[in-house]
């Protein structure tokens, strides 16, 4: 199994969810180690001598060649991507090179490797190219919509969103042409161990430890659906396993919370663990709303539920508090 970005969040559990699951399995990590990825987060699985880890980009088509002719892969999990709303919005051009072109280089890749040159695949009917990506392709939903299914149309409001969306339709596409077997999902908002200290969680735990001021965009009403990244790894374990090729699959936590809400949990949390520096929602600072800031994101699995047996299993207030642990001490 090839898993790119496998040194950042996502990725990184993933890793160890399936080297303690899957016994037999190798696993090449490739991952070019940028901000948000590092050794440090395979740590707890650095000496398994099924793990071998690259430093590499995945817009290297040479690399990534020689990886496919090296290790004759016959699964492709794709985390590789710059993740961040607002960078993409001050830089899209780092957005547009990774998470578009980076993803052509793989399916070339994996076109070149597992397919013949009529078209036919020489393939083993197991091998899969599964692309994740986000629920933030579908653009955002009001307080009365139904959440997003794999149907809804594609509406990305960000550059960020956009360059997951375009990827997202060229591996529709090398299913479509050519028969690659691709497998796409979209998930909601993971939280939980090893996630880059710019992303909301981290940020509002780190505040409350140093006394600084927690960002609350706008007036914090933005409402996300919040799902455990080990609940997430197994689902994506069972697309690629059991996920019809050409289809789509949508993993939420059918978890939605005001981003205020989530922060006061987060204080009040903190006020217990450290309560010389309570209460900690004094920290609670409003700021300008960002550019092109959703107003809400929810997604129904239901397909994954019917169709791979998956369905969310961690308890909200459970995996909070699991994060706040975490990350708490690091800080």
């Amino acid at each position: 199994m090839l898993v790119t970005g496998g040194a950042g969040f996502i990725g990184s559990n993933f890793v160890r969810v399936m080297l303690d699951n899957h016994p037999t399995l190798l696993v090449c990590v490739l991952d070019k180690l940028t901000y948000a990825g590092c050794k440090e987060n395979l740590q707890e699985v650095w000496e398994n001598p099924r793990l071998s880890f690259v430093e590499g980009d995945i817009c290297d088509a040479k690399l990534v060649a020689d990886l496919f002719a090296r290790h004759k892969f016959d699964t492709v999990i794709h985390f590789a991507a710059e993740s961040h709303v607002d960078n993409s919005i001050s830089g899209p051009a780092a957005f547009i090179q990774t998470n578009f072109v980076g993803s052509f280089v793989l399916l070339e890749a994996a076109r070149t490797a597992w397919l013949s040159a009529d078209g036919k695949s020489v393939a083993a009917d197991q091998r899969r190219f599964v692309h994740v990506s986000t629920d933030e392709v579908y653009g955002q939903l009001t307080r009365e919509d139904s959440p997003f299914e794999e149907s809804t149309p594609y509406d990305p409001r960000s550059p960020y969103s956009a360059t997951k969306a375009g990827a997202d339709h060229l591996a529709s596409a090398y299913f479509h042409t050519y028969g690659l077997p691709v497998v796409i999902t979209n998930c909601s908002n993971n939280y939980g161990p090893r996630q880059h200290d710019e992303k909301f969680l981290p940020t509002v735990i780190r505040s409350c430890r140093h006394q600084q001021p927690i960002p609350i965009y706008g007036d914090g009403s933005n409402i996300r659906d919040w799902l455990w990244v080990e609940d997430h790894c197994h689902g994506i374990d069972r697309a690629a396993r059991l996920g019809q090729t050409g289809r789509s699959y949508n993993f939420g936590g059918n978890c939605e919370r005001p981003n205020i809400e989530v922060a006061r949990k987060i204080c009040h949390l903190m006020d217990v663990r450290y309560p010389d520096n309570a209460p900690h929602e004094k920290l609670l600072t409003f700021v300008e709303d960002r550019l092109g800031h959703d107003w809400r994101y929810a997604v129904s699995f239901q397909r994954a539920q019917a169709e791979l047996g998956w369905r969310p299993t961690t308890n909200f207030e459970q995996g909070l508090a699991d994060t706040v642990d975490w990350y708490a001490p690091r800080y």
